[in-house]
């Protein structure tokens, strides 16, 4: 049975492989079949395209975006208004709240699409009140200069404080509030990996059922 599943497996990877392999050929085919004024339009546009990120990554950064920063109570709204995604931990001196401190600071680093801050909530008594914060951490996932979404406590993040950096960026990917396929995603980096290791492995696999 479990040679089975195995074969089905190979064969699935296999066949994702070569539909990788004949996009790309189908690309490098249509390249060259493009006069030098299409090629020149295509470069031009994408200097474009990279002018416009870039422009976009200078003002997020302006903004406080691409760090982990803590603010007072008071600068809470302000920040929400500014950024069209934002991340606020809502924390304590304990340890559940430095774990995340650890992964938001990566993750802060990773996507710049949105800025990350902190709160100390026992300094925000306004705030934690009007957001109704009880259980630390809790993580505030605001968009449009609205609450939107909570993360509260490691409840789903496998109930521990043992969990991955990527745990905590599929679980923020899916309230919208950060793109995973970001150049910094940690996400898409490890699945990108695992990917082409079992793309390794059936070529593995192949070359030695052939011997």
């Amino acid at each position: 049975m479990d040679e089975v599943v195995s074969q089905i497996l190979e064969k699935q990877v296999l066949s994702a492989a070569k539909a990788v392999e004949d996009k790309i050929d189908e690309e490098i085919a249509a390249l060259d079949r493009l006069d030098p004024d299409d090629i020149e339009a295509l470069r031009e546009r994408r200097i474009q395209q990279m002018r416009r990120a870039a422009e976009r990554r200078a003002k997020w950064c302006a903004q406080g975006h691409g760090e982990y920063a803590e603010v007072p109570e008071k600068e809470f709204f302000a920040a929400a208004k500014a950024s069209e995604r934002l991340v606020c931990h809502f924390y304590r001196d304990n340890w559940p709240c430095k774990v995340l401190d650890k992964h938001l600071s990566i993750i802060a680093k990773q996507h710049v699409e949105t800025r990350f801050i902190k709160v100390h909530a026992e300094k925000a008594p306004f705030l934690t009140e009007k957001l109704r914060i009880v259980v630390l951490p809790t993580l505030a996932i605001v968009k449009n200069a609205k609450v939107e979404d909570y993360v509260v406590g490691f409840d789903e993040l496998g109930g521990k404080d043992d969990f991955s950096t990527e745990d905590l960026e599929e679980r923020l990917a899916k309230s919208e509030v950060i793109f995973l396929d970001g150049e910094g995603s940690a996400f898409a980096a490890k699945q990108a990996a695992a990917s082409k290791r079992s793309v390794r492995q059936s070529d593995t696999g192949n070359s030695s059922d052939s011997e």
